[in-house]
């Protein structure tokens, strides 16, 4: 059976197990897949992001996993055809300083881990660097914070060829969907570290976050990508989609609007959603008060905007607004004290903007 992946606090791409330190550690799974490919093109990760990575073998022949520094790859590559009698023993990955990690030569229908952080911006390689695969077969990692300077799919220079023809030249289409995603996207899936009845949003390329339609609430935001759902259609619907990109925000501090009193967790009942120019906006009841949310990124910079629509409240409203999820946050309305924000009475709408930290 496959394992699988998926992104949680330890985050980012794919795998989730055990939280770690939160937004700097990204967990994914790359699988080697036919006709000298990996599935993931590319992806997006900040300066400082422990990579914690799954070289997972579909194909019918062995590979390996070799990331290298910044304008590396191809002195690499050259090099391992170099190697002769050592390339076996040496799983064809040869001793240099432009080789950051690699994995050994994985067999079909087997996986390796390995782990390494990335601490300087920039663009990195993964490449197999088994003989006559390492001119065709990589993909890109991007070392940024700023993802949205990073170029389109098809006109990236630093991705393979052959990546860019599966997308049919054209940035929006991924190999794990159907057809070529028009965002805003929503797709009802099964998502790691989420209830359920998962909603995962695409809001552009870039930004997308998971909504928890059972306990109505944003459980987390990620930058890079959308979702992969092989493992999901695979496994019949039974196994959650994986993340793609790098999750900045998780939500720690509970459901976030409290009437009445601060501190007494409401009940709260989903309604169902409705799409404005193609973005969801939640309807669920808080203590029998209906709440519309409508949820939108950040125009600059990775982050959300959240806009909240509230039925007749006869006393006061709080939203919490806990620190350690990765963000800051800023309330149209009303003061953040002590982790929380008291709204003026009679406020019947209000905006919450989250910018990562």
């Amino acid at each position: 059976m496959r394992k699988y992946a998926a992104v949680v606090i330890f985050v980012a791409l794919c795998g989730l197990k055990i939280p770690l330190a939160f937004a700097q550690d990204t967990t994914l799974t790359i699988r080697a897949v036919e006709g000298l490919k990996f599935d993931v093109p590319r992806f997006v990760v900040r300066p400082g992001t422990r990579i914690n990575l799954t070289l997972d073998n579909y194909d019918d022949m062995a590979h390996n996993l070799v990331v290298t520094l910044p304008g590396g790859r191809l002195r690499v590559v050259n090099t391992a055809i170099g190697l002769g009698a050592e390339a076996v023993k040496l799983n064809y990955v040869p001793r240099t300083p432009d080789v950051v990690a690699h994995t050994a030569i994985v067999e079909p229908g087997k996986s390796e881990k390995i782990s390494f952080k990335l601490d300087q911006e920039g663009t990195y390689a993964y490449v197999c660097t088994y003989p006559g695969h390492g001119f065709v077969m990589y993909g890109a990692i991007y070392v940024t914070r700023k993802p949205a300077t990073v170029p389109p799919l098809d006109k990236d220079p630093n991705v393979a060829a052959n990546r860019k023809d599966d997308m049919g030249g054209h940035a929006g289409h991924m190999p794990n969907h159907p057809y070529d995603l028009k965002y805003p996207v929503v797709y009802r899936t099964f998502m790691p570290d989420s209830g359920p009845a998962s909603i995962a949003v695409g809001l552009t390329p870039t930004q997308s976050y998971c909504w928890d339609a059972g306990a109505c609430r944003l459980r987390y935001a990620w930058t890079g990508g959308f979702v992969d759902l092989t493992d999901h259609w695979d496994g019949n619907g039974k196994k959650p989609s994986h993340v793609v990109g790098d999750v900045y925000f998780r939500d720690r501090g509970g459901f976030p609007i409290r009437f009445g009193t601060a501190d007494r967790l409401p009940d709260v009942h989903f309604k169902g959603y409705q799409l404005i120019n193609r973005n969801p906006e939640f309807r669920y009841l808080v203590n029998g008060i209906e709440v519309r949310e409508l949820i939108k990124p950040l125009p600059t910079g990775r982050g959300l905007v959240r806009y909240f629509t509230l039925g007749p409240v006869a006393g006061p409203v709080y939203f919490v607004c806990k620190s350690g999820d990765g963000v800051k946050y800023r309330p149209s309305v009303g003061k953040i004290q002590d982790g929380m924000v008291r709204l003026p009475v009679g406020t019947k709408k209000f905006t919450i903007t989250m910018m990562a930290e």
